[in-house]
Formats: structure tokens, sequence, C-alpha cells
């Protein structure tokens, strides 16, 4: 009689993913001669919990695999064993399998053991050698000699309800030898009075093993507070006479022969049936089904953590909203009077105000500090920089800046990219660094902080640069722009987000395939972010990237096109203004560009790129929205602006199909759906060329001499 355990699978997959990164931090901290015992018992407690928790669930790979590990911290925190670097790099590369055997086991299939046996295998040499150091100390030999033990185990009632299951604690116990099971159902009482979530069974186990007594309380350390256990050496097995009235942690025990086919009642003495159990392993788990994981459709969005002051602050927000809702509910039931329509509107007017503070407290607990995307960079920094042969020290700035959820989660791998890069192709090795006259320890600094509604990344190094000569041999031989084309410096370093660009000389597992950097920009631009690098010859190189703190809320400036109604994201937006025609020239056959400044700026009819018919076309009748997308500007030709309102973020593609230009759609307070133009996508859309490549735009010299 048990509850589904499939309820809790969940809850153990974050729990135990989370130790796991506590146990990689822990682990990048320590250092081998010098290492923190707090430290140590901290990785050995996670390791502890996962182990645990899998072995109750039924995972028996995760909890095995846990097991090696677990006895290599348990040596070195008891002081048998002296840490060392090759420990640390274990125990790293477990981390991560772990993480994969977790991750299939979410997803509901079978862990690829391959690399759990190879890595279990290292433990195993390991351990095995300081078995065989000590083989002749009276412990060891002791633990080798066979013990029968009598194992009484009497569940308190309410230990389903902590979501322990009592025949995954037999299996661990199958695993450990020969195992002889008596169940007792004597305490099951009437119908009337029986609770499914309630455990009325004690058991009695007779287990012959050659594995210490601490083995056998480990795995019933999960309920030490949930249960009568008691545990002794006994002389064989069943030599215990079950009735002795000594006995006092299990009564009425006098078992039923199993070929006594006589009711209980009949019988007269307590129901039980003792179950012989011969196999170890994990075949001793068909006593009971495992229960099957629950679906789940995205892995990735599974539940999130929220402080106690959001939720209240929220509770409030609810409660000032239910307020002004009874009191305007209270206004329409009086007479229309000069004096009722003003008390409305302030009550309008107070619900706006309500609504906009509890949309702000519903966005907030969507907010998530950085820290839990910069938390994966020390591990990185230290693999790459050992294979690079490079000494690299990584700074963690505004680990605190808070932003949505879903950003942070498709941020990563392009932050992934950009350190690797700066890993890869920014930092010397020590020997550069020092006839450079610098520190052999390179830096690598992650940044984060708040800049108007938006979230800024920095990557910075204090590497080499980027090296504009090599930049632009390898675009020219690449054919991503002509030996002629005169560019900046700035323009230049641009050319390094083209696709298939690369400057490495030799493809390697950390960069040099032609893929990355035009990966990153393309996945910034889904978020309507951008990227930008800016580098000095010798000093360093840093990665700049600008997002939105929230994917389902945008500030937006409604346009008029004809008819229609769009909404530019005023982030992209550098500045409206009304044409001067004599600043305006043509390029080309249809393309005309506006004199601003010292820059020459494209104009893009956005009713001709839309096809709507009845638009203004006179350029000094209409105006002009100068956007910015990866560093260069535009200006979208529009009959009006509107109001600048946030709107919610409506995914056109879920709801009807992609399309190009649009990233999205939201609902204006008249009912009528409003189109989001995609900055970049539109530039795309429009034939406009990127400058600084084979694709101009437009070139500065014919428009000059225009």
């Amino acid at each position: 009689m048990s509850i589904d355990l499939s309820q809790f699978f969940e809850v153990f997959f974050e729990e135990s993913l989370e130790g796991l990164d506590a146990m990689e931090a822990e682990l990048l901290n320590l250092e081998p001669g010098n290492e923190d015992m707090e430290t140590i018992n901290t990785i050995f407690r996670a390791a502890h919990s996962i182990k645990g928790g899998s072995g109750t669930f039924g995972f028996t790979s995760v909890s095995d695999f846990t097991h090696v590990l677990e006895t290599l911290l348990d040596q070195i925190r008891d002081g048998q064993r002296a840490l060392t670097a090759e420990h640390v790099n274990l125990l790293l590369k477990s981390v991560d399998c772990l993480r994969g055997m977790l991750a299939a086991l979410q997803a509901e299939q079978e862990p690829d053991l391959t690399e759990a046996d190879e890595i279990r295998k290292r433990f195993e040499v390991i351990l095995g050698m300081a078995e065989q150091s000590s083989s002749d100390s009276q412990t060891t030999a002791e633990s080798l000699s066979e013990n029968t033990y009598q194992i009484d185990f009497k569940p308190h009632p309410h230990l389903f309800k902590t979501g322990n299951e009592p025949l995954y604690m037999i299996s661990e116990l199958a695993e450990l030898g020969e195992l002889e099971t008596q169940a007792f159902y004597d305490a099951i009482p009437d119908i009337d009075s029986l609770h499914a979530e309630e455990c009325f069974l004690a058991w009695r186990f007779f287990l012959t093993t050659s594995k210490p007594e601490s083995a056998i309380s480990e795995i019933f350390e999960w309920v030490e507070d949930d249960a009568d256990i008691e545990i002794v050496v006994c002389g064989g097995l069943f030599e215990t006479d079950l009735t002795d009235d000594s006995d006092a942690s299990i009564e009425n025990t006098t078992p039923v022969k199993q070929d006594d086919t006589r009711p209980a009642e009949e019988s007269q003495v307590p129901a039980s049936q003792p179950i012989k159990t011969t196999q170890a392993g994990p075949a001793a788990s068909n006593n009971a089904k495992k229960p099957e994981p629950k679906k789940s459709s995205d892995s990735s969005a599974t539940s999130i953590r929220v402080g106690i002051d959001k939720v209240d602050s929220l509770i409030n927000m609810v409660g000032e909203l239910v307020i002004t809702q009874a009191m305007l509910s209270q206004i329409g039931e009086q007479e229309i009077t000069e004096s009722t329509i003003t008390a409305l509107q302030e009550g309008l007017a107070q619900l706006a105000h309500n609504t906009r503070d509890l949309q702000e407290n519903v966005m907030r607990i969507r907010m998530l500090p950085i820290s839990f995307v910069f938390s994966r960079f020390p591990r990185l920094v230290r693999d790459t920089s050992q294979k690079l042969n490079k000494q690299v020290e990584l700074k963690l700035l505004g680990e605190q800046t808070e932003l949505d959820k879903t950003v942070m989660e498709k941020i990563s791998d392009p932050m992934v990219h950009l350190v690797r890069n700066s890993l890869d192709h920014g930092l010397e090795t020590p020997e550069q660094r020092v006839a450079a006259g610098k520190d052999p320890v390179g830096t690598v600094t992650l940044n984060a902080f708040h800049q108007g509604g938006n979230i800024v990344i920095e990557i910075m190094d204090d590497g080499q640069g980027l090296n504009t000569d090599k930049i632009r041999s390898k675009a020219i031989a690449n054919g991503l722009i002509q030996e002629t084309d005169e560019l900046s410096a700035d323009e230049i370093n641009e050319l390094i987000f083209m696709p298939g660009f690369s400057t490495a000389d030799e493809v390697s597992d950390i960069s040099g395939r032609g893929v990355g950097m035009d990966v990153v920009r393309r996945n910034i631009q889904a978020l309507n972010g951008s990227v930008e690098v800016a580098s000095a010859p010798g000093v360093g190189s840093t990665f700049t990237i600008r997002l939105p703190l929230t994917l389902a809320i945008l500030d937006g400036q409604l346009v008029k096109v004809a008819q229609h109604t769009y909404i530019i994201p005023l982030i992209s937006i550098v500045e409206s203004l009304q044409i001067d025609i004599s600043k305006v020239s043509r390029v080309g056959k249809d393309l005309d560009v506006l004199r601003l400044r010292d820059e020459y700026i494209p104009i893009l009819r956005l009713y001709d790129i839309f096809n709507h018919d009845g638009a203004i076309e006179e350029l000094d009748k209409t105006l002009l929205v100068v956007v910015e997308s990866d560093n260069h500007k535009v200006g979208l030709l529009v009959d009006d602006l509107l109001a600048q309102q946030q709107v919610v973020i409506k995914s056109l593609e879920a709801n009807y199909q992609k399309v190009d230009g649009i990233s999205g759609a939201t609902i204006l307070g008249d009912g009528r759906v409003s189109l989001i133009i995609d900055i970049s996508g539109l530039i795309k859309l429009s034939g406009l060329k990127r400058p600084g490549s084979q694709e101009l735009i437009v070139e500065q010299k014919a428009v000059g001499a225009a």
C-alpha cells in the first residue's frame, strides 16, 4: 500500500541538479594539500543526498554510481586518504556524468552508462589500492567475513507522506547480500479505518553479508525519525525465535508457514508472510514495479523558486486590486452624476496604477540573479585553460543583477561561445604574456548591470586584442570582403560575426570550426538584443551584450503606416525626425539615403516592404524613425507616430506562422492586433546588406559623389 512517488520526481531532479552545482562549485575551490574539511563535508553531503534520493525513487543507476564517489569522499574526510588533483578531476567528471544520467531519467529515457562504467572503474582502482595496501589489517579482515544481521523495521504510519518507499530500501538491502524478508500486516485496520497514505506494515529482515553494519544503517538513515529500527548480529538465517517475548521491537510476529493455506482468522496467528529473496543486486527490485516518471514536455521549463518577499508583495497588490474593484462596483450602483463620474475617473486611475504594480510584481517573480548563469563558468574556464596550457583568473561582477528566467536560459550558450573565444583567441600563453611585460596569469571578467530597461553583460579579457590585419586577410581570403574595401578597425572587428568566419589556424574542440560567433549574434538577436565588440591591441577585448530584461513585456513605439499600426521596440530607436528633402540622395535605382550629420542612413519604406496601399509616399510629408541593428542604422518611413506603451508579446510563430520582418504581435486597447517589427529581419527582408562585406548597403564614395 503506497503512494505514487512520481509526483515527487521533478522536485528530486531539481534538488539533485542543485546539489551537483554545489558539488562542482566546491570542487573548484579545493586545493590538494591545503583543502578545507568543511568544503569536503559539503561535497560529501551533496553526493550523499543524491545517492539517498535516487535510491528512494528507484533510480539505482544513479545511486550505484554515486556510492563509489561517496566512498572516496568519506575516506578523504576521515583522513584515511590524501586528496590529489587526480581525485578532483575525477570527481568533476563524475558531476558531468551524473548530470547526463539525471537528464536522461528526467526525459524518461534509460541513461547511457558507458561513461559511468568507465569512471566507476577508475574509482574502484583508486579504492582497491587502499584496500590491498591495508589487507593485513584486522579491520579489513573482519569486514571481509560474513555476518548475519537481524533488522527490525517498523515504520510510523506517516512514512509514506515523507516521500519514502520501503520497497526501495528492501531492494538496497538485497544488494548487500542474501536477504530473507518477513512482512507483518497484523496492524492493518478495518477497511473503514484504512487510509491509503498511511503505512501499517512492519518488516523483519535477515541479511547475510560481508558488508559492515554501517552499510545497513546507511540505508535507513533517511527514515530514522520516521520508524523504529533495530539492527543486531545473529547466528544465522531465522535462528532467532520470532515468538521470543524478549523482542519488544515488533509484537505478535509469529509467522505463517508458506504452505499454510488457512485464513489468518482460522489459524489465530497474526497475518504475516515470509518472503525469501536470494538474488543480490538490481534484480531484487522485482518485488515492486517502479512508478512511471511524470511526463514533462519541456524539461527546461520546470519550476522557479521565489523569495517569500516577492510572494508577500504580490498578495498585497492583489489586495489593493480587490479594494479598487469593490469601490468601482459600488460607484456603478449609484446614480450617474458629476460627482460619481469624478469618482469613477479616480477609481479607474487607481485601477490602472494597481494593474501596473501587479504586472511589475508578477514580472519580478520570473526575475533571477544572473549568478545562475555565471556559476557555470568557473568550471568552463578551469577545464579550457588546462587544455590550452594557460593560466587564467576568472572575475565575476554584478552576480545579483536580475533578468527574466527565459532570457537567462537562452543567453547561456552565446556566453559560452564568447568566453571560449576570450580564452582561446584573446589570452596569450604565460610565456607570451611575460615577454609582453604582463602578468603570466590572464584575466577574464564577466560583468552584468542594468542600464535603462535593459541588462548589459560584458565579457572582458586582458589579452592581445583582436588582430585586425589577420581578420582582414582571412575575410579577403574567404571572399567576405574585397581587397579594395576601405574599412575602419571597428568594421574589421565586426567581421568576426560573419557566418563561417574564423582566424584559427587549426581545428580544435574549442574553436576553429568556422562556426560560433555568427551563431552568437543570431541567438542574441532572437532575444531582441545586440552584441558588439571593442578591442585594443595588446590591451584586450570586450564583448558587450544588451538584452531586454524580459521577453514577455516590450516597451514599444506605435507607428501608423497607411491604415495599419505597427510597433517598433524602443530599445532599437535612435531618434525620430522630419525629413529634410535637401539632404536626401538617390543611390542606385531605388534606394534613398539621408545624410544625417556624418552618417548616411538608408531609408526603408514600410508601406512598400509590407505591401500597403494608401500610405503617404512623399518624403517631406512623412516621418523617419531611425533605428539601429548590429551597429548599423536605417530609417523607417512612417505616416505618423502614435503613443508609446508597454505591450504584452504574443508569439506569431506559435499562433500562426513565422513572418519575415516580424518578431511577434500584441493586442491593443481597442482589440486590434498590432505586429511588432523585427529590425534585423526587416533589414534582410528589404534586401539591404551589411557594410564591411560583399553585401554592401551603400558605398560612401558613391554617396559623396552624389
